[in-house]
């Protein structure tokens, strides 16, 4: 191994330990002969290749017996270099020696004698020492150290095994760059031997019970176990792997929560620091764009960012400003665009003319994606051509989520204020919880005087119980796309006809290239049974709409194709617009029945206890209760309303259900919808956030029930690929058995009701992501006759002022 990975000592190695010792409290000694021992073990193992060498390096060391001595000057182990890089060869494999980054160190200590290329140029001073900064303080610093040493301890003189693990992260700027790197550092003491001094302590029992707790608190462990009672001798290993794109992409995701993420001066600097670290791009530049209508919000280095509002600290735009540029076609295209140099466009916009004179000349512009809809772009530029390409698009995938949240969050609090002017306080607030922000505005009068510059005191409602249910029409997505794909098949139809005539009164060749383009069209439609509706609009409109003036004049038959093409035109969206419609208004209808239904069942509810609702329309209906004797000013809460509140959602979930399968006989299109009822026992708290206008849960627990209403509609059960919700069946999502002993018995109610059949199927269902062990009942739904049921919370259910609560609900 050549050359030899001593490290050229500058200063006395002693003089450098000194200070690193008075942090550690054992008494720490290099020496190698721990790693002799592994080549004299190896040596008598058997007749191999690998014993022949082990015996070389063997018959080596018997020349050298310094080496098996503890080592005071690092002259010793230069004078001995060529063996030293041979034992070495143990721990630094020489195919990895020129890539990897290790070095052996002193124990316990940061100050190493011998390291590969790799960590002396970019890890290491000239005297050996890791440089850099570490994620952790010095305190936690000296405290693992102290634990990590005890740990050796207790392992090879008591043979007790303890896991323990402190993650250190280096960070170091990288020389050729600026920019920082991070490595996670990676400590092996399997060369280190531990000696006691004057006999072994005994070992109380209570270490012996509860080790790992004991090195959490070293402290405890110092009267039992001296530190001036133990040598550590040898030399550690440490092995550095590169972590940076993992750390900077955890620092994003830390910073991008933040509220004032993008629009912080200070904060948008440290993002485009980030992902001049991740793309390894020193002269990167972030530029982020919000689209809000036909308004465009540009935020960069150069915003102003004193007003914490994506509104007040971005330049404003028009999108027609940037009609056929980079952004414009990024955002059409719904992909990410690379122009590795911008001089070389063909042709450029104003908006190019003005990029290049800011001395940009590569520039990257993706769009970000929220629910399906663009809301902005993300755009990275730099002077250097070429500087981002192809290759960086996985890693530009990664943050680009991250970003649009950031967005999206920045786009809903500029909305927030906007209906603050637009309104006055805390109107629109659900009546039963009204009580409270009225009080909450009398405190403030209070305490205050005035209103117009102070923020009200927090309005947190605790421990009440959520109830989601969610009613979903199955395969939306797909139906759409189908009716968006037989419009266009339609248009180009009409097209075709058009076209057709033209070419009959005139045969001209670029007419019949034209048709062929439209049969092209046509033919990828069929192929392919999503995407591509953008690209056949985009060619009706540029290819063959704007030829219908000119061919109208070649006679009464091509003018009277064309009048009929454009009456089949939207006058609104431009494009033919019948199958989509049909379906739209299927799914308007399907939900307009639910939330009518809904709003006629809640009104009866809240007889029952007075409690929070909200409900969401999408392609379908969810709706949302809470409640708790904290929303009710003065409330007198029992749990007999809790089951009474479930009974009824349960109850109307069927009813739903058979009405969505009536009406699905009538739709044009017949849509099947599925149905979800998510229970959870624990109470949650929820708080109302002043900027967004609604309530929130709090707590890590609380947050965990919010993702599982995001995801569990997409549940599969577990070994199958069956989604748990199908069409004329509910699917009840639980985590604890008592909730399935619970609704058990609402089901046994309904099944005497005859609102669902006999069979209860009991599911275990697939771990979704960061969230596991659930579970489902699913029930079909029998309900013969929905239209003839009166409200369903009439139904026995007792009121909110009964008095008192009977038995056989507790």
């Amino acid at each position: 191994m050549s050359p030899s990975g001593l490290l050229s000592q500058t200063t006395d190695l002693q003089a450098a330990l000194h200070a690193q010792q008075r942090a550690f409290p054992f008494r720490s000694e290099l020496s190698l002969a721990p790693l002799v021992a592994f080549w004299t073990r190896t040596s008598t193992a058997d007749g191999s290749a690998k014993a022949a060498v082990a015996r070389i390096v063997s018959d080596e060391v018997q020349k050298a017996p310094e080496l098996l001595e503890t080592i005071d000057d690092i002259r010793v182990i230069e004078r001995h270099a060529e063996l030293v890089d041979l034992l070495m060869t143990a721990v630094f494999p020489p195919a990895e020696w020129e890539q990897a980054y290790g070095a052996a160190l002193v124990p316990f200590k940061l100050q190493g004698f011998y390291a590969t290329p790799p960590t002396r140029q970019l890890l290491m001073s000239a005297a050996g020492l890791v440089q850099g900064r570490v994620n952790l303080d010095e305190a936690r610093v000296a405290a693992a150290k102290a634990a990590y040493g005890y740990a050796l301890i207790l392992r090879r003189l008591y043979g007790i095994e303890v896991d323990l693990d402190y993650p250190v992260v280096l960070t170091v700027p990288d020389p050729g760059t600026g920019l920082d790197r991070h490595f996670r550092l990676l400590f092996d003491w399997q060369f280190v031997d531990v000696e006691a001094v004057g006999g072994l302590p005994d070992l109380p029992e209570e270490i012996r019970r509860c080790p790992q707790a004991k090195l959490l608190d070293p402290a405890s462990l110092r009267d039992a176990l001296p530190p001036s009672r133990f040598v550590l001798r040898g030399l550690t290993v440490l092995k550095a792997v590169e972590v940076t794109d993992q750390e900077v992409l955890s620092a994003l995701k830390r910073d991008l929560i933040d509220r004032e993420s993008i629009v912080s001066n200070t904060h948008f600097l440290g993002l485009q620091r980030g992902l001049r670290t991740l793309f390894r791009r020193p002269d990167l530049h972030l530029g982020l764009a919000a689209i809000d209508g036909d308004r465009v919000l540009l935020l960069n280095e150069g915003s102003g960012h004193e007003h914490g509002c994506i509104f007040a600290d971005s330049a404003h735009h028009r999108t027609s400003e940037f009609a056929g540029s980079i952004f414009d076609r990024a955002v059409r295209s719904g992909q990410p665009l690379i122009v590795e140099d911008v001089a070389d466009l063909p042709s450029r916009t104003p908006i190019e003319d003005e990029i290049l004179r800011m001395g940009k000349r590569n520039i990257v512009s993706a769009p970000l994606h929220y629910q399906d809809r663009i809301i902005g772009t993300l755009n990275l530029s730099s002077p250097h051509p070429g500087d981002i390409d192809a290759t960086h698009l996985p890693k530009l995938a990664e943050v680009l989520p991250l970003f649009s949240m950031a967005v999206q969050r920045s786009m809903e609090e500029l909305n927030a204020r906007i209906q603050t002017q637009m309104k006055e306080r805390f109107t629109a607030i659900h009546p039963v919880v009204e009580w409270r922000f009225r009080k909450a505005v009398l405190d403030t009068l209070e305490q205050e005087g005035d209103l117009s510059s102070v923020e009200l005191n927090p309005i947190v409602f605790e421990n009440v119980y959520p109830l989601y249910a969610l009613a979903d029409i199955r395969g939306s997505s797909t139906q759409r796309e189908i009716a968006i794909h037989d419009d266009l098949r339609i248009q180009l139809g009409l097209a075709r006809t058009v076209i057709g005539a033209a070419h009959e009164a005139r045969r001209l060749p670029a007419l019949d290239h034209l048709l062929y383009l439209i049969d092209k069209q046509t033919a990828a439609l069929d192929e392919h049974a999503t995407g591509g509706d953008e690209d056949v609009i985009t060619f009706l409109r540029h290819e063959v709409e704007s030829l219908f003036d000119h061919v109208a004049d070649f006679g009464p038959a091509v003018r009277a194709h064309v009048d009929t093409y454009r009456a089949s035109l939207d006058p609104r969206l431009g494009v033919v617009y019948r199958q989509r419609r049909i379906f739209e208004e299927s799914v308007t209808r399907v939900a307009e029945t639910i939330g009518s239904y809904l709003d006629l069942e809640e009104q009866a509810a809240q007889t029952i206890y007075p409690h929070y609702f909200e409900k969401q329309k999408t392609d379908g209906v969810d709706h949302q209760l809470y409640v708790g004797g904290s929303l009710v000013e003065g409330g007198n809460f029992d749990p007999l309303y809790l089951k009474s509140l479930r009974l009824w959602q349960l109850m109307v979930v069927c009813g739903i259900s058979a009405r969505a399968d009536q009406l699905t006989a009538t739709l044009p299109v017949p849509l099947r919808t599925t149905h979800l009822v998510l229970v959870q026992n624990t109470p949650l708290s929820i708080h109302f956030r002043f900027d967004e206008k609604r309530f929130d849960v709090a707590g890590a627990y609380d947050v965990r029930y919010e993702i599982v209403k995001k995801r569990i509609d997409k549940a599969l059960i577990r070994g199958t690929n069956e989604r748990v919700t199908q069409p004329g069946k509910i699917a009840i999502v639980y985590c604890q058995p008592a909730e399935a002993i619970e609704y058990r018995g609402y089901i046994e109610y309904l099944q005497h009701l005859g609102y669902v059949g006999p069979q209860v199927e009991d599911l275990d269902l697939e771990e979704l992501q960061g969230v596991h062990g659930l579970r489902a009942l699913r029930v079909t739904v029998t309900l013969p006759s929905p239209d003839s049921l009166a409200p369903l919370a009439a139904h026995a259910l007792p009121a909110a002022d009964a008095g008192t609560a009977s038995a056989a609900w507790r």
